[in-house]
């Protein structure tokens, strides 16, 4: 991974002198309300904390549910998985959902006038019922031998998530329902061999969404952009632990 990671990079820095309008994309708005420290070095000083390893088999999973559910797109039906659940919609067809799909290239963004930052995200799936409402879908995958749920800790970021983008696209002027669903898929280990094969549960978890918090976030991003001094690390940060701890080793020798 190590040739694939600039630990100093020059392009995509904030300059608070610009005019011009500044990228924020859902993931790094995450990583400010994660710890506004790494956010600073990673935006303002180009210093972005190491990539992690890309879980091909998620990817995967992803892609084929796309495929899946672009097949329902295409003949405006519901797929066997929100008959099964009981909703109320068909899968989304608009010339935009290439582009809202590409969150590295495109997706659904919005120019917030008070800041001029540009926020972006890049959805999994749109879902739209009979009143014309938008309902934001995101896929997930893991495997595990309990029930799937979404009540741990972490999964804070799941539910920011599906905030963020619910948030966009009111944003961009369309009819957001409250209610997201997460497409929870599950691979099952309790086959007695593998056989080239992996199983999976599928699940669809509803989550009511709330996107109170969105605006201050961004206010409280953009003023963190236009300060000078490095904010001070949050107390959970991993990142910023191993850090203190290396260079307090390293200060000693």
């Amino acid at each position: 991974m190590s040739k694939f990671y600039n630990p100093k990079r020059a392009r995509n820095l904030y300059d608070p002198s610009s005019k011009e309008p500044f990228r924020v994309s859902r993931s790094k708005v995450d990583l400010f309300l994660n710890c506004p420290r790494c956010f600073y070095l990673d935006r303002r000083l180009g210093v972005g904390q190491p990539p992690g390893f890309p879980f091909a088999l998620n990817s995967a999973v992803d892609k084929l549910l796309k495929k899946e559910f672009d097949v329902h797109r295409a003949a405006k039906t519901k797929h066997p998985l929100m008959e099964a659940y009981g909703v109320d919609a068909v899968p989304m067809a608009h010339e935009k959902m290439d582009q809202w799909r590409d969150s590295l290239g495109g997706g659904i963004t919005y120019l917030h006038p008070g800041t001029n930052l540009v926020i972006t995200g890049g959805i999994d799936d749109l879902w739209v019922s009979p009143k014309g409402e938008l309902i934001i879908v995101d896929y997930k995958a893991t495997a595990k031998d309990t029930e799937v749920t979404l009540d741990a800790d972490w999964q804070i970021g799941y539910k920011r998530q599906m905030e963020m983008y619910q948030w966009l696209f009111r944003r961009n002027g369309f009819q957001v329902s409250k209610t997201g669903y997460f497409v929870y898929v599950n691979g099952k280990t309790d086959r007695e061999a593998f056989d080239g094969r992996l199983e999976f549960d599928v699940k669809l978890i509803p989550y009511e969404g709330d996107d109170g918090w969105v605006e201050k976030a961004i206010l409280d991003i953009h003023q963190c952009l236009q300060g000078n001094e490095i904010p001070e690390a949050s107390a959970d940060c991993d990142y910023c632990a191993y850090r203190k701890a290396a260079c307090g080793l390293e200060h000693q020798k």
